[in-house]
């Protein structure tokens, strides 16, 4: 595989909050994505998933905590979590969700 350029790929997609997979590692598919301030609705996912903030920064409701992600931070969703994004998630964000 060659090297990725994480922001080119971002930037190339046709819009926020979309991910492009990049790549698998074992069972893991590899994302990333542009955030552009919008917040999304709760979700719940049976795997965990790793979210790694390139740029920007990225705010968080898990369990009913609130959290702020910043440039270069990794954080776990656990199985289960019930987690949104918050209004204000700016920047690059890579994803690396388990496969189910």
């Amino acid at each position: 595989m060659n090297p990725v350029d994480l922001y080119e790929a971002a930037s190339a997609l046709p819009t926020p909050w979309d991910s492009r997979p990049l790549g698998r590692v074992g069972t893991a598919v590899v994302k990333v994505l542009r955030m552009d301030g919008r917040p999304l609705p709760v979700e719940v996912h049976d795997t965990a998933e790793l979210l790694l903030v390139l740029d920007g920064r990225l705010e968080l409701l898990v369990d009913g905590v609130e959290l702020t992600i910043r440039p270069g931070e990794l954080h776990e969703v656990a199985a289960g979590a019930r987690h949104a994004v918050r209004p204000g998630s700016t920047g690059t964000l890579v994803l690396v969700e388990a496969a189910g």
